[in-house]
């Protein structure tokens, strides 16, 4: 070893090292010393000294060097474990493959999961609820920490692992296993009978919060335990001393005595009938009840008296003339201003005195016009289709049949929208201008107001099924009758059963409706968008043969010669550009219809 200062001694073969000279702390210039007994010096000299640092800081140095390697052999550091799974020096890759198998080998992913929820306790299938551990995202969490060298040598640690859940599928198993556990809250509300207000009272729910359950799986999952998954009690945000407040304060003083409305025109009473019937307790999701009055039902309520008041809108209308679909001019109305009504009304509604609000007439535009319906593309006839009916139109059911096409005929259903026939006709009784005739009710036919309906429906419904109109809904009848076509016909019966389709076009849609004495007919006008619209039948199957049954005759016993039952599909086919666009597929099961014999 070569110093620079000193004497070289005799060359050698060892590797000569360049070391720079230090100054040792207590390194001062001293008095030489008296030589020891024996010609040895009192303390090691200076270049003594200096070749044993030089030799400890290599020593030193080169096993921090080795420390180095050892900790930071692999990616991920020494000690580490998953699941009992020492993945310590492993690489990223080999520490994946590895836990993979160790997790294979002993089914860790695919035991079931015993889960407790309340007071019961099921097992949880992983597969079923997208229970898994990703591997891949434990191992690089192994391998983030930590990152200082003693850390990575010293010590073991354990890694939990990443744990995945799908919580919309857990919760519904979850739901599932609690059973009657789960219990919604009882909404808060306040309903009148006739004038007399009644409070619903809010009650406690029992629920399960699913992200507290996932959380509650993917920590307790892998860890051989069953897992607790909390109920949690739930209460709308209406509590039931508001409730009483509210039918003290407002309810009751609403009803007590009438409210004057006064308007340019006049004058109108408004009783406490129609306040009741208007007065509304309405709860949003959180269970806050909120009273408003609702304009609409006020004007049902009020009946005939507003009707010299306002002047109701009247929406622009299409009529074929002539075979051509031509848009007529509606007009503007005079409405009470039904916000300032109802925020004026309920302010008045808790007094004892002074019970009386000012209404504002304003000019209502009607929401269809003439500009809009000439911008719909309603230009030709898409679809048109014809039922036959016996008895001319003298008889009860076909008068009904004649009554529902006036009130359809000239609709427009615009882009998106769904036509309800309920909904368009509301209910069908005597005032409506409807009569008794036979229904299907309990599996026979028994007189019915509005019998007959269901012809005009299973018409609408096949004008609009061939027109290519989205189905909705609709139900065929129990029986089936040889003036329908077999599954493509719909039956209708206020308020269960309805009819729906929806345009779902971008074009307008008119229903057209016309009747001769034996027959009815609906038309469909719009933009023709398909180039066919066909029904395919497959054949009949189950047939099934009438029975006969005697009822006490009577007014109310109509007899019939029974019909078999059967089983059938039917495709309707759409065609556009020459190619099949769609193929839907309608099946129904028809019941036998007894034989039915009045008397005997």
């Amino acid at each position: 070893m070569t110093l620079y200062g000193e004497t070289q001694p005799p060359a050698d073969d060892r590797p000569t090292v360049k070391v720079t000279a230090v100054r040792w702390p207590d390194d001062e210039p001293e008095p030489p010393a008296a030589a020891a007994p024996g010609g040895s010096p009192g303390r090691p000299s200076r270049r003594l000294r200096i070749l044993l640092a030089a030799g400890v800081t290599t020593v030193v140095l080169g096993a921090v060097a080795g420390v180095g390697v050892y900790a930071y052999a692999g990616d991920v550091p020494r000690g580490t474990s998953v699941l009992g799974t020492e993945l310590g020096g492993r690489s990223r890759t080999d520490a994946i493959r590895d836990l993979h198998t160790e997790l294979g080998r002993a089914g860790t992913l695919t035991a079931p999961l015993r889960v407790t929820v309340g007071e019961r306790t099921v097992e949880v299938k992983p597969a079923d609820v997208g229970l898994t551990m990703d591997v891949e995202a434990t191992v690089d969490a192994a391998a983030r920490t930590p990152a200082h060298p003693v850390s990575r040598l010293v010590g073991s640690r354990t890694v939990a692992p990443v744990v995945t859940v799908d919580d919309a599928r857990l919760d519904a198993a979850l739901r599932k296993a609690a059973g009657d556990q789960i219990r919604e809250w009882t909404v808060p509300a306040i309903i009148f009978t006739g004038t007399t207000p009644k409070p619903v009272r809010p009650k406690f729910g029992r629920a399960l919060d699913p992200q507290r359950s996932a959380q509650a799986v993917r920590d307790g999952w892998l860890t051989g335990q069953p897992v607790t998954v909390p109920l949690v009690e739930t209460q709308p945000a209406t509590t039931d001393e508001e409730v009483s407040r509210l039918v003290a304060e407002l309810a009751r003083p609403a009803v007590a005595a009438p409210v004057t409305l006064r308007t340019p025109k006049g004058s109108v009473t408004i009783p406490p009938a129609a306040i009741a019937w208007s007065l509304r307790f309405t709860a949003d999701d959180s269970g806050k009840l909120t009273p408003r009055i609702d304009v609409k039902r006020l004007r049902s309520a009020l009946g005939d008296k507003l009707g010299a008041i306002e002047v109701e809108p009247r929406d622009a209308r299409m009529t074929v003339t002539g075979g051509k679909p031509t848009p007529v001019d509606g007009r503007a109305g005079q409405q009470l201003d039904a916000t300032a009504l109802s925020r004026d009304l309920l302010a008045v509604l808790p007094r004892t005195d002074d019970r009386t609000v000012t209404g504002q007439l304003k000019e209502t535009q009607p929401e269809v016009t003439t500009a809009k319906l000439a911008g719909l593309g309603i230009k030709e006839r898409v679809s048109r289709f014809t039922t036959h009916f016996t008895g001319g139109l003298s008889s009860p059911r076909s008068q009904n049949i004649v009554q529902v096409a006036k009130e359809v005929d000239g609709t427009v259903v615009l882009p998106g929208e769904t036509f309800s026939l309920n909904g368009h006709t509301g209910e069908r009784g005597y005032d409506q201008g409807y009569q008794d005739a036979p229904v299907i009710l309990d599996g026979k036919l028994v007189p019915g107001v509005g019998g007959g309906v269901s012809q005009f429906t299973t018409t609408l419904f096949n004008a609009t099924y061939y027109a290519g109109l989205e189905d909705v809904e609709h139900k065929p009848h129990s029986y089936w009758f040889s003036r329908y076509p077999a599954v493509i016909e719909s039956t209708i019966f206020w308020p269960n059963l309805d009819f729906r389709f929806r345009n779902n076009t971008t074009h307008g849609v008119l229903i057209d409706t016309s009747h001769t004495a034996s027959s009815v007919t609906v038309s469909i006008w719009s933009t023709k968008i398909y180039d066919s619209v066909k029904t395919e039948y497959g054949p009949r199957r189950g047939v099934t043969s009438p029975k006969t049954i005697h009822l006490d005759a009577g007014p109310s016993c109509i007899p019939s010669n029974g019909i078999d039952g059967f089983t059938q599909d039917a495709f309707r086919i759409i065609k556009k550009d020459g190619k099949v666009l769609k193929r839907e597929k309608f099946t129904w099961r028809y019941l036998a219809e007894p034989r039915y014999i009045c008397g005997g």
